[in-house]
């Protein structure tokens, strides 16, 4: 769901190229703000692309906005509008998607993974409130810290302003609304930002008409979020930046009686210096996430009828969860040479208390289980880039200790008390050293063509709800694994792009090897693949995934009221596990497409009204490791006209999934699911 951008040379750069995301970039200053990082040293030396804030605003769902970006997914192929929080996990490069994220979510230096799980509430993050992106493709050491396995998405909030900055109202159909907005002031030294969204949908039945039955219900959505940032001169070129953020959200699963919530909290303190000329720049943050979630989820009966009925399988009541930590670096510049050095730490720790065992016969839970323990990461790193003339060169180097503790499984029986199970599991620790080094060269001063070379490594701890927690979803148990070691990635590619007149383009090939990655391995697979009976998986680390890929992106500014975008992300991702789960020896990563294809034009044919489309082609895709159960390839497109009625204000009509199409999103009862028909929306935007 996106609004108009006004303008075809801003619809032009919806991809950007590495040189055109760090063409103000210059190695004699290095800027630091509380409120906004700069950028790594030698980021234009990787891949990274940049999505500007009014790329992100012409969406509704920011997760929706990131997959501009061929590549950029979530665990399946719903957005957040109806995917259940625990499957947000986002990943780049459809090497191995996981529920958990492969990729690094950072909000000006904080993350935003769940503490417990690792997915992203993207709901707690309305678009009016983000002020860009840079995706930076590829395991990302140095400054990120860990957990940037595929990539690491850098997100950045508005700057503040005086008076509105955006607000957007809208309505459609299945009952959908909408409104957000965001805008500043200042109070007197302080600097005041702040947002919130609301938004309402009843949703679609996610299954094809002649597949439904009595136990089909709607994906309904109810989604809020607020959150308030302050920024102050301390004096002497340091300022102070707080912000806090609070987050609410139901959804329907699509079966009776399933449905999930989450409910956090975020904080943030961040002091910073920034460097002028040869002095040194320095920051300093704090932070905390406050989650919790639930989660009934429901199994389904097929006798007499398809989707006859549904039996409650888990109650996952709550999951409290709490992540903090703390970062600082210091960063300056001498001559050509930047450098930056630091040190970072994450402590996260939750459980979840769940319901299990339900007897219809008695119609209550019969057991009880609770799960969880804690997890640290610490570690120090530093950077560099040298850029003289044509080159630019950087190298970078990490290294971490990661920790669990108090790991924890106990069951019992709820009438009686009586324990089935209470383990306590040993901790275990050890430290991983990763790096990156990147090697680029511009054919001339104004960067039209370049060339690049890059090289990484990097790793990512399994989450609590990975090492600890089993349950169930639907016909499908999944057993935790308290052994798992932490997955490591290493890789290579080279890069080609440039800029003319009329034309933007890049091109990226890349060579990644997951170790040690970690997939829910099938233990019965007769019963899986047949969609009867009790499917049983278990986290395992099942070996390694290679995965070759090519990244291209070509933007067309063909007048100043017509513009074009393509892009497109090939991925040949394969398991070798050796002797852990022989099974899937050449098999694609469940959930991973081999192909992914964006499009889109703008078109301005008089200066108040505009009209944009939008098309995705995602190939198709496994829903199970054994590549049993296929997912078709699905082509959506959406439609947008706008009038621009007043100063900054615009009156629009879009239709989201115009052709309707049927997107196959799951299959693990033996029934498709689809994803969201289409949808018709009007509303009213105002953009400062």
């Amino acid at each position: 769901m996106r609004k108009a951008v006004g303008r075809a040379a801003i619809l032009a750069a919806i991809i950007a190229t590495p040189a055109a995301a760090q063409s103000d970039q210059a190695p004699e200053t290095v800027t630091v703000t509380a409120s906004h990082l700069p950028s790594a040293v030698g980021q234009a030396a990787f891949s990274t692309v940049a999505l500007s804030q009014d790329q992100l605003a012409t969406y509704d769902q920011l997760d929706a906005a990131l997959e501009q970006v061929p590549g950029v997914s979530l665990f399946r192929r719903t957005t957040s509008l109806s995917a259940n929080p625990t499957t947000q996990g986002v990943s780049l490069r459809a090497i191995a998607p996981s529920a958990a994220s492969r990729a690094l979510v950072l909000l000006d230096g904080v993350p935003l993974n769940d503490p417990f799980g690792g997915w992203v509430i993207w709901s707690a993050l309305p678009p009016e409130d983000i002020g860009g992106a840079d995706i930076v493709r590829g395991a990302g050491s140095g400054p990120y810290g860990s957990g940037a396995l595929t990539g690491t998405i850098l997100l950045r909030e508005r700057d503040s302003t005086d008076g509105i900055s955006e607000a957007d109202v809208s309505a459609g159909s299945l009952d959908t609304y909408r409104a957000g907005a965001s805008g500043g002031t200042e109070w007197g030294p302080v600097k005041l930002f702040a947002s919130g969204s609301a938004e309402h949908t009843n949703g679609w039945i996610p299954v094809e008409p002649d597949s439904r039955g009595p136990a089909d219900n709607d994906v309904r959505f109810n989604a809020g979020s607020a959150s308030l940032r302050g920024e102050t001169d301390l004096g002497g070129g340091i300022t102070a930046t707080a912000r806090v953020g609070y987050y609410d959200l139901l959804q329907g699963a699509g079966l009776v009686g399933a449905e999930s919530t989450a409910q956090g909290e975020t904080a943030s303190l961040t002091v910073a210096r920034k460097a002028e000329g040869d002095s040194i720049g320095w920051r300093v943050q704090t932070w905390l996430i406050n989650s919790n979630l639930s989660n009934i989820s429901v199994s389904t009966s097929n006798t007499p009828v398809l989707q006859a009925s549904t039996t409650p399988a888990d109650d996952q009541y709550k999951t409290p969860a709490l992540g903090w930590g703390w970062n600082a670096a210091a960063l300056g510049a001498r001559g050509n040479f930047r450098w930056e050095a630091g040190a970072d730490l994450r402590d996260d720790n939750g459980q979840s208390y769940e319901l299990y065992s339900f007897s219809t016969a008695l119609d209550h839970y019969l057991d009880a289980r609770r799960s969880g323990g804690q997890s640290i990461v610490t570690g120090v790193y530093g950077e560099g880039a040298y850029e003289s003339g044509a080159w630019l060169a950087t190298l970078g180097a990490r290294l971490d200790y990661w920790a669990t503790s108090q790991g924890h499984l106990l069951q019992d029986v709820i009438a009686s008390g009586t324990i089935l199970t209470d383990t306590d599991y040993a901790g275990r620790d050890g430290t991983v050293p990763t790096g990156r080094a990147g090697l680029k060269y511009s054919f001339d001063d104004s960067d039209s063509e370049y060339l690049r070379v890059a090289a990484y490594a990097g790793f990512r701890t399994p989450t609590l709800n990975e090492l600890y927690r089993p349950f169930r979803v639907g016909n499908v148990v999944t057993n935790a694994n308290a052994a798992l070691t932490p997955e490591k990635l290493d890789g290579v590619e080279v890069g080609w792009g440039g800029t003319t007149d009329i034309v933007t383009w890049s091109t990226t090939g890349f060579w990644n090897t997951l170790h040690d990655a970690v997939e829910n391995a099938t233990l019965t697979p007769s019963t899986c693949a047949s969609g009867n009976g009790t499917c049983e998986e278990q986290r395992q680390n099942v070996g390694e995934i290679d995965a070759l890929g090519l990244e291209a992106e070509a933007n067309e500014a063909i007048a100043s009221d017509f513009a074009f975008r393509e892009a497109v992300a090939w991925t040949d991702a394969r398991v070798h596990p050796g002797a852990a789960a022989p099974l899937l020896t050449g098999k694609r990563p469940a959930q991973a497409p081999g192909a992914v294809i964006t499009a889109g034009a703008h078109w301005e044919p008089i200066s108040p009204l505009s009209f944009d489309a939008d098309l995705r082609w995602v190939s198709a895709q496994y829903e199970d490791d054994l590549n049993t159960i296929k997912l078709g390839s699905a082509l959506t497109m959406d439609v947008r006209a706008d009038w621009r009625f007043a100063d900054g204000v615009s009156l629009y009509g879009k239709i989201d999934n115009a052709l309707d199409a049927k997107v196959a999103t799951g299959n693990t009862t033996g029934v498709i699911n689809i994803g969201a028909p289409r949808i018709f929306e009007i509303g009213v935007e105002y953009a400062d």
